[in-house]
């Protein structure tokens, strides 16, 4: 599947991939930024953005759709920055096809399984009924009881667009997603991985915690871990400066 993309200024390529339920433009700001020093490529991956949906929702095939999008390019090795399920995707990549890689950034994704844990998310975005709305206020007023975090509410509102005239549809293939959790918070599978690698992860975030580095270390032997302060999930959005200082240290050394 080739996945619809967005590029940024010139030089060596940078592909960013996005999280669950998030898609390029979350990253628009930080490529437009990195476009100082890099092409950078912000990709949709599959169910998510302006990319093409599937009933399949597997790493291996996101993986895989990551090559061809670079194949269509006529790219053949970049760096690359993955957050939380995009950084899954980049682990996976680099286990099948690490040709394609240079330097890569795991942010704020471990290698382990993770429980179920974005049942609020889900019952929020099963609450609204799309069909049957007509204005983004009121998808804000259906998500606003279930959801408390009013940035989290911001994040998926994002996913709204105008379908035609008066009818507003998600660009995130919901069913699908949330089908295919189970798979979405599956862990690693086993394979040593060598590309000098960075893990950028949040202290408050429970993502990667001290016990995980040396489960990640051992399969990740060329990586460093480095942690942001007053940053959870979302660091690059909470911690911007931090990150992009993080960042352009690792890529440019």
């Amino acid at each position: 599947m080739q996945l619809f993309h967005k590029e940024f200024g010139s030089g060596k390529p940078l592909v960013i991939l996005h999280g669950l339920f998030g898609f390029s433009d979350n990253w628009q700001s930080h490529a437009k930024y990195l476009a100082s020093y890099y092409q950078v490529i912000l990709f949709d991956l599959r169910n998510h953005g302006r990319s093409p949906w599937s009933s399949e929702h597997t790493y291996e095939l996101m993986a895989k759709d990551v090559v061809e999008s670079l194949d269509a390019l006529g790219i053949d090795r970049c760096d690359f920055i993955g957050h939380s399920m995009g950084g899954k995707v980049l682990m996976h990549l680099a286990l099948e096809n690490n040709n394609y890689i240079d330097k890569m950034i795991v942010v704020d994704m471990g290698i382990k399984s993770y429980p179920m844990h974005h049942q609020d998310v889900v019952k929020a975005i099963q609450s609204v009924d799309i069909e049957n709305v007509s204005a983004r206020s009121q998808v804000h007023e259906m998500l606003k009881p279930m959801l408390q975090n009013e940035g989290l509410i911001q994040f998926l509102l994002k996913n709204l667009y105008w379908k035609e005239k008066g009818v507003l549809a998600w660009r995130m293939n919901t069913q699908v997603l949330i089908h295919q959790m189970t798979e979405v918070l599956s862990s690693l599978p086993e394979g040593e991985v060598f590309n000098d690698t960075l893990f950028i992860r949040g202290a408050l975030s429970n993502y990667i915690l001290d016990e995980d580095i040396e489960a990640i270390e051992n399969q990740f032997p060329n990586c460093n871990v480095v942690t942001i302060e007053n940053a959870g999930h979302w660091v690059h959005a909470e911690s911007p400066e931090d990150f992009i200082q993080s960042v352009l240290s690792f890529l440019l050394r």
